[in-house]
């Protein structure tokens, strides 16, 4: 419970920092017209996709056009609008000016939404060289980016690489667990057939939070030693109707179970 407390005092204080940082400072430029792009931006950035937002951006990015913040804050309605060709173009330009700023959301929204996990791990492994001890986090607060990392190295069967990535952060100092770390860890080891090593994990998620996900593998494993999982498998359909499950408000978690998976066990 003091793990699931100290996750969501992180998530609120995530929250109230990307609207610090959503309005940048803009007398860091000596350069006047990049200053006054700056501004633009800022004033944009409250009314953020309706046309007029967008020409503004438009303006800033014309009068500066080193100015990476206002490809960015362009970028972000096409990506929520699923138009993902313009948002990438956008995202990678601002990437290009400031890539130390930008690599790690490109990264997390090419995970997320594109599922492209070769070109999130290329990310990642750039944004490494200039956060060497600490990638920061997804953009809704869920994972620490190494353990997206794992997951995309996961997703195209190098698990022993998400297992070795995982395991590594997982004994890093003061590491704070996420809501999900230890069940994606459980689910990598049992689909290498490390069924002592994922029940201990599922067994850990379920001290953070338990979620219909973490205990149909927990009843997996129980049916493949022909011990009695009944149990556990009413538990997931109990906790999948009261709504225990991963959650994203835009897309599926990677791992996510569906009611279907649980029933026919």
């Amino acid at each position: 419970m003091e793990r699931f407390q100290k996750y969501y005092l992180s998530l609120i204080f995530l929250a109230i920092y990307s609207q610090i940082s959503a309005q940048a400072n803009c007398n860091i430029f000596t350069e006047e017209n990049c200053r006054k792009a700056c501004e633009i931006s800022n004033q944009a950035g409250e009314y953020q996709g309706l046309s007029l937002s967008q020409l503004a951006f438009d303006k800033a990015i014309e009068i500066c056009p080193t100015y990476d913040n206002a490809y960015f804050e362009k970028s972000v309605p096409y990506l929520k609008n699923g138009d993902f060709i313009t948002w990438k173009a956008l995202i990678d330009k601002a990437v290009e000016l400031n890539p130390k700023e930008h690599l790690g959301y490109r990264a997390w929204c090419g995970y997320q939404f594109l599922r492209d996990y070769k070109g999130a791990i290329q990310d990642f492994d750039e944004l490494e060289k200039y956060y060497p001890d600490n990638l920061g986090y997804s953009k809704n607060g869920d994972y620490n980016l190494y353990v997206v990392k794992a997951i995309c190295y996961s997703a195209i069967n190098q698990k022993d690489k998400a297992i070795q990535i995982l395991e590594n952060l997982f004994k890093t100092k003061d590491y704070h667990f996420g809501l999900y770390d230890y069940y994606q860890l459980g689910v990598t080891y049992f689909e290498t057939g490390k069924y002592d090593k994922a029940l201990e994990n599922f067994e850990k998620q379920s001290k953070v939070y338990d979620f219909a996900e973490n205990i149909y593998f927990r009843s997996k494993v129980s049916k493949i030693r022909n011990k009695d999982y009944l149990d556990l498998k009413s538990l997931a359909l109990k906790s999948y109707d009261e709504g225990k499950t991963m959650k994203d408000a835009y897309t599926h978690h990677f791992n996510k179970i569906y009611r279907v998976q649980i029933t026919e066990l």
